[in-house]
């Protein structure tokens, strides 16, 4: 008779892909909800434990949902069905659907969010921008050089191109005309790592959530030609790269086990309204 898989094996495959070891001091990895004992048939990969991903977990009959970002990151007293997270967790409860996050441990492997997106722009040499402090083979971030040099402008339509469209776009900083190789990532909020020695060196840095002021320092310093050029993404978009390479894998370490990538996008803006320009008063 053929083996279960259970949660709790499903949970030492994650491990053993994306060590809980090699998360930052800061973050909240591991099982967010569910019984290790239960069985597991389906998992459903998707970024965001949100109320629409629990209801496509359970639409398609999934025993566990693994997630990017974690539910509880910041810490909870209470998990009642009055708050967005403690609804979800209870409809997970509910339907018996565990809940697993994967955050910066799988950012920092190579197929992570970082590096898919350089295998994808083909970068060589890629490596880290900061070096994890468990496994100096693997880190936040990527850093490498494009085959041959582009125009910036370029460069950030490539980027639309890859990137599952969102409202937002793409945005950028800097001269589209100007010439760009060495290319830095940051896939998810990287405004943090403005400041590292192989950003800075870089001739474009590529990330989300660029708050208005370090982008506006950095922005600044390019002009003065010092630092890189900036391209804003959606932090989702950014994310969701990781979702089919670690599907693959989870199936090849989980053979018994049927897994799919959700279909929800889970960007939090709907729409946006283009502007058009006009003389400022």
């Amino acid at each position: 008779m053929e083996r279960m898989t259970s949660v709790a094996d499903v949970q030492r495959a994650v491990e053993s892909l994306w060590p809980a070891a090699t998360a930052e001091d800061w973050d909240a990895v591991g099982l967010v909800a569910g019984d290790p004992v239960d069985e597991v048939r389906r998992v459903l990969l998707a970024v965001d434990a949100v109320e629409a991903t629990a209801a496509e977990a359970i639409a398609r009959g999934a025993d566990l949902l693994l997630v990017h970002h974690p539910l509880l990151l910041r810490g909870a007293t209470s998990v009642a069905a009055t708050t967005p997270a403690g609804r979800v967790i209870t409809r997970l409860v509910r339907e018996r659907v565990a809940l697993l996050a994967a955050h910066t441990n799988a950012d920092a492997v190579d197929r992570g969010t970082s590096g898919e997106l350089a295998s994808m722009l083909g970068l060589q040499g890629a490596t880290p921008i900061v070096v994890n402090r468990v496994d100096d083979a693997k880190g936040l971030g990527r850093v490498g050089d494009l085959p041959e040099p582009v125009a910036l402008g370029d460069l950030v339509r490539t980027l639309a191109g890859l990137l599952p469209p969102v409202a937002g776009g793409v945005r950028a900083a800097g001269d589209p005309a100007r010439w760009v190789r060495r290319v830095a990532i940051c896939g998810g909020a990287g405004d943090s790592l403005l400041r590292e020695r192989a950003v800075a060196d870089a001739d474009v840095y590529i990330t989300s959530d660029l708050r208005h002021h370090p982008a506006s320092d950095a922005r600044e310093r390019h002009a003065a030609g010092e630092g890189p050029a900036l391209v804003d993404v959606s932090h989702w978009a950014s994310e969701s790269l990781w979702l089919r390479p670690a599907a693959e894998q989870l199936r090849a370490a989980l053979p018994g086990v049927e897994v799919v990538v959700s279909e929800t996008r889970t960007d939090p803006w709907d729409f946006a309204v283009p502007q058009e320009e006009h003389a400022w008063h």
